[in-house]
């Protein structure tokens, strides 16, 4: 729809990544009456899987990349069989705009009368010569005689940048839009695919474009919500961008909210909740501000009702739920442990990337460190980086362990948590990501 508008978290999302776009797209419908969708960009981890489950909620909608597919433009116009009268395409015509869509039996398209395709039949059948032929007898002929049937085909969810060589060197200015089937599904005319509607996005949970939605300078970027550092992207005309100091952008979500004089329904608070506690460590990350204890403690009136799923529940166990939900290295691959929530950026010329894994004790590290290491490894080749970390915090004791992929560059030498003998780095107090480890890091690299 033209209208609608899709709210969206980053890449890899968290819970509050989540939560946020879910609850920041019922905001704005509840409270602006805005067409808006939550969306994510990603699969959902573990913990975010478990809070939907026990809240009875549905994932957002899945939007990996934000460029036009050919299914925004095109239009379902009527069609006829391909033995119908050629009079009746004709009719058909007067009503499409100037051409006959002509479809097979079995829900195929056979070909496309229009304009030039009718002349061509005419020629055809008349010669040079007009002889006797009426054109009652050519309109009695079946439509199969004057399609054009070499119009290209292209599948609905294809992505229009994807054939725009093609459609500019074609004279064609009409296409057939098909399903995966290879089904009639619509028409799509040339001027419409040469300009296609663009998507229109709001994003919570960060403001960069590399850990955004892939295509989003093909999108029509409306606004930003976030907690994180400015890397924002480029705009064409001037947005809403809000970034404050808080430890979750739930805690936002919740403030408009409460500002509004809204309430959010239980279930949705529960996930506002959740998104917050997940991010803050229950209220204990260096994150954690005044804002966010008082958010914590609306969202807990809202979601600990009768008749809710956390009825009796309380900050604090909910919280211990939410982190275990998301804890451990047993039940997942090496690989899916240093990329579900993983962090790029870049700095003094070098592109990195740092992931996150959250366990309730980090005694569980020595059994799965050489696999994590060759993950991490493989992690930095495949991606193009010159280096990868992954900061395994136990979220019971507020520690962490660093593991840095091999052949770093010498200058991370200098990083202020000691070597151990197995090859981590020793982290004592580190849980926050984005305030405790990612400005060490970044001071080396660019001093």
């Amino acid at each position: 729809m033209p209208d609608q508008i899709y709210v969206i978290g980053h890449i890899n999302p968290d819970t509050d990544s989540i939560a946020s776009a879910m609850g920041y797209a019922w905001l704005l419908r509840e409270r602006d009456g805005v067409n808006t969708v939550a969306a994510r960009a990603g699969a959902l981890n573990a913990q975010t899987s478990w809070v939907l489950k026990t809240l009875g909620l549905e994932a957002p909608f899945l939007l990996t990349d934000a460029s036009p597919r050919f299914e925004s433009v095109m239009q379902r116009l009527d069609s006829l069989p391909p033995n119908a009268q050629l009079g009746m395409a004709w009719t058909l015509a007067s009503r499409t705009g100037g051409l006959a869509p002509i479809v097979n039996d079995d829900g195929t398209p056979y070909g496309i009368i229009n304009g030039f395709s009718l002349f061509t039949y005419f020629t055809e059948v008349l010669g040079p010569r007009p002889g006797d032929t009426t054109v009652r007898e050519m309109m009695s002929a079946p439509c199969k005689d004057a399609a054009n049937t070499a119009v290209p085909k292209f599948q609905a969810n294809a992505h229009i940048r994807d054939s725009l060589n093609r459609i500019l060197r074609d004279e064609i200015d009409d296409y057939w839009v098909v399903d995966e089937n290879g089904l009639y599904l619509g028409i799509a005319r040339q001027r419409n695919l040469l300009n296609p509607p663009r998507l229109k996005i709001i994003l919570v949970d960060h403001n960069e474009p590399r850990p955004s939605i892939a295509a989003l300078e093909e999108a029509e970027l409306l606004e930003i919500l976030d907690h994180h550092r400015l890397g924002n992207p480029y705009t064409h005309q001037p947005i809403r961008f809000t970034v404050d100091v808080v430890g979750s952008t739930s805690t936002l979500v919740t403030e408009q909210t409460a500002e509004a004089g809204l309430s959010a329904p239980p279930a949705l608070a529960g996930a506002l909740l959740a998104g917050l506690l997940s991010d803050t460590l229950i209220l204990t990350s260096p994150t954690t501000t005044a804002r966010d204890r008082a958010a914590a403690e609306r969202l807990a009136r809202w979601a600990f009702v009768g008749g809710s799923p956390l009825k009796g529940e309380t900050v604090e166990s909910f919280g211990k739920a939410v982190l275990s939900a998301g804890a451990g290295l047993s039940n997942r691959k090496p690989e899916d442990v240093v990329s579900t929530d993983i962090k790029p950026y870049e700095a003094g010329g070098f592109k990195l990337a740092i992931a996150q894994a959250e366990v309730t004790d980090l005694m569980q590290l020595s059994e799965h460190l050489e696999p994590l290491t060759k993950a991490l490894n493989e992690l930095r080749d495949k991606r193009g980086l010159d280096f990868a970390m992954l900061l395994v915090t136990d979220v019971v004791r507020g520690s962490s362990r660093l593991l840095v992929s091999s052949d770093y560059p010498p200058i991370l030498n200098d990083l202020p948590y000691p070597p151990l003998g197995d090859g981590t780095r020793d982290a004592p107090g580190v849980v926050s990501r984005k305030k405790q480890l990612l400005p060490v890091v970044l001071g080396l690299l660019e001093r």
